[in-house]
Order: C-alpha cells, then sequence, then structure tokens
C-alpha cells in the first residue's frame, strides 16, 4: 500500500512577504499620483481658460467702455478689482477643512495676512490706475507693445525672487510670445499715433511701462507669498488672496474718485453713454465680473506652476484680443495679425511642452526610486 508523502509547507521569509507588500503599496500610490497628475492639468486647463476668456472679454468691454463716453479713469481702475464679491460663495463652498494636530507646517499670523492682503491691495490699486492713465494717454497699439514687456519685466523677477529656471523652451515661449504681441502693436501704430500730444504721450508712456514693471513684481511677489509664507497652494488660499486685496484696491479706487472730483460726473457721463443708462452699468458690471475671472486664473496658475507661467498665457490674450475685435467691432483682419497670434500660440505651445517634460521627468525619477529598493 503506497505512502502518501506528506506536504511540506515551506515558510515565506518575512523581507520576502515585507517586499510584496511594499511593492503593493508603491503601485497603489503610483495610481493615486497618476489620478492627482490627471487633476492637476485638468486644473490648469480651468485655468488657462479663465484667464485668457476673463482677460480677453473685460479687455474688449473697456474698449467699448471707452468709445461709447466713458472717460473716468479712477472708474476703469475701479472696475478691475471691484468684482470681488462674486467669490464670498465660493469662499464658503471651498472652505479649508481644520488641520489636525499631526500637521507640522507653520502657518503665517493672522497679522502678516492682514498685512501682506493691503500692501497686494495698495500695489493693485497703483498698478490699475497707472494702466488707465497708460490706455487714456496713448494709442492702443503703443500701449499694447509697452503692455509686453510686462513678460521680461517678470522674467527678471522671477530670476531674482522666485530662483526660476530657463530652459531653452521657457526662453524660446518668453521671446516668441514678447515678438507676437510688439509685432501686433508695430503694425498698428500708424492708426492712432496723431491724436495724442507729445505731452501726454510721454506721460502715458511712463505709466505704461510702470504699471507693465509693478505687474510684473506683483505676480512674482505672489509666488513667492504662495510659497513662503502660506505655504499653500488650495483653491482656498488662491481666492482669499484674490479677494482681500482686492477689496484693499476697490477701497482706494472709490477714495480715489471722490477725491479726483469724478464721482461728480459720473451721472453725467452715464447720462451721455451712446448706448443708454442701462448698457452704460452693465458695461461696468460684467467688466468688473469678468476681471474678476481672468484673476481668479491668474492667481491660480501662480500657485500652481509659476508667475512667469502666468504671465505668459496673459500675454497670450494681447493679440487675441485684435483677433476677436474684428468680429466684434468689425476691425480689419491682415496677415500680421494671424501671424502674431500663431507665434503668441508657439510660445504657448513651448511653455506647455517644457512642463510636460518636467512632469515626465518626475515621474521617471520617482518610478526608479521606487523599484531600486525592491530589486535589492
Amino acid at each position: 500500500m503506497a505512502q502518501s508523502t506528506p506536504q511540506v509547507e515551506l515558510p515565506i521569509p518575512e523581507s520576502n512577504r515585507q517586499i510584496s507588500e511594499d511593492e503593493t503599496n508603491e503601485q497603489k500610490k503610483i495610481g493615486r499620483k497618476s489620478n492627482i497628475n490627471y487633476g492637476w492639468w485638468c486644473r490648469i486647463f480651468i485655468y488657462i481658460i479663465c484667464l485668457i476668456g476673463g482677460q480677453c472679454a473685460a479687455t474688449l468691454l473697456g474698449r467699448f467702455y471707452y468709445d461709447e463716453g466713458g472717460n473716468s479713469k479712477w472708474m476703469a481702475a475701479f472696475v478691475q478689482s471691484s468684482g470681488f464679491p462674486i467669490l464670498i460663495p465660493l469662499l464658503f463652498f471651498f472652505k479649508s477643512p481644520k488641520k489636525t494636530n499631526s500637521s507640522r507646517i507653520e502657518k503665517p499670523s493672522k497679522f502678516t495676512l492682514y498685512m501682506i492682503y493691503i500692501a497686494f491691495g495698495l500695489l493693485l490699486a497703483g498698478d490699475n490706475l497707472l494702466y488707465s492713465y497708460g490706455m487714456l494717454f496713448l494709442p492702443v497699439s503703443t500701449f499694447s507693445l509697452i503692455s509686453a514687456s510686462q513678460l521680461p519685466f517678470n522674467a527678471l523677477f522671477s530670476l531674482v525672487l522666485n530662483a526660476q529656471k530657463f530652459t531653452a523652451l521657457i526662453l524660446n515661449s518668453v521671446v516668441v510670445v514678447t515678438i507676437s504681441a510688439a509685432l501686433l502693436a508695430v503694425n498698428s501704430e500708424s492708426e492712432t499715433s496723431e491724436e495724442f500730444s507729445g505731452g501726454k504721450y510721454a506721460i502715458g508712456f511712463i505709466c505704461t511701462v510702470a504699471a507693465s514693471s509693478a505687474y510684473a513684481l506683483y505676480l512674482s511677489l505672489l509666488e513667492l507669498t504662495f510659497k513662503k509664507v502660506t505655504k499653500s497652494e488650495s483653491f482656498d488660499t488662491v481666492l482669499k488672496m484674490l479677494f482681500y486685496p482686492s477689496f484693499v484696491a476697490s477701497c482706494c479706487c472709490v477714495v480715489g474718485l471722490y477725491v479726483s472730483g469724478e464721482m461728480s460726473i459720473l451721472t453725467a457721463e452715464m447720462n451721455g453713454f451712446s448706448k443708454g443708462e442701462i448698457s452704460y452699468l452693465m458695461t461696468l458690471i460684467w467688466t468688473a465680473i469678468l476681471w474678476t475671472i481672468g484673476w481668479i486664473g491668474m492667481m491660480g496658475l501662480i500657485s500652481e506652476v509659476s508667475s512667469l507661467f502666468s504671465n505668459v498665457i496673459g500675454t497670450l490674450g494681447l493679440p487675441t484680443v485684435p483677433v476677436l475685435a474684428v468680429f466684434f467691432f468689425h476691425d480689419k483682419m491682415d496677415g500680421v495679425k494671424i501671424i502674431s497670434l500663431l507665434l503668441a500660440v508657439w510660445g504657448f505651445l513651448s511653455y506647455v511642452y517644457q512642463n510636460y517634460l518636467d512632469d515626465s521627468k518626475d515621474k521617471s525619477t520617482k518610478a526608479e526610486d521606487i523599484e531600486a529598493p525592491i530589486t535589492h
């Protein structure tokens, strides 16, 4: 009678079992990280749509305001920051959950945050007013050309304040987008240059250069604040950094309206608006709302990527506006405008591709770090 051979169960070494468990856990982490990356790109796309869409539409309405009889510099500055009340529901909806005691991240004090909000608000109000003077005293083409200088200014501030690393693709993006805006401006310079006197032209030039450099500094300081002070990239932090400085800037503009005496002529300006009083009010309201949407996109891109990338996207809108003006204001479309738009898209795609390469490199590095201890 054949005897059955006893089955012997070999014990699995604890080290091998631990390696198997670690490999499974790391695979799960890779899967979650992949989902996070897809979510990150989705947020970037939404922020880009908000920035370009809000900025272009608000600029077109700003032109409509001046063309139809608007002339208040402080009102033009006011509407660039006065749309902040629409953020109130979002502040409650996206309110950050309370952190547990296990969080070791040191948060700034309320006094520090309030000082930051006030400083940013004052800088924003001054920047908006300078842009308003530049738009009033310069041809639109020259204004666009000088406004495009905010990108090189921002590149300089990003290098100094944010330790921005410049690759060939990023440098190509900055140069091409700047040339795109400059090409468009130079092409249309002869259309309106005779309408402005030398003194006003000089004032407009100085104000626009100052506004461009101040705006570039503002963006770089925002990025520095997100990384070094608030140490948070949540949407709640983005909203607060937009809401409170916008409130301060709007209060400054209201004071400016009273001090300058422009408040007393707003009624006459509204009555003289060629499209009517209702159109005047709706123009100002929607300009404020659209600027706020654009600011949300700008803030989001700064917190998620960098101030330089946000400025590249914003500058991309400069050649986009004249193309849209062809449909809304029946402006003439020519070959230079088309080339300018294509150059802007080229510069935009260069920067996006650089971010794609950086993202792929990060994934590869993390995958190698995970595989290294498993294979030993």
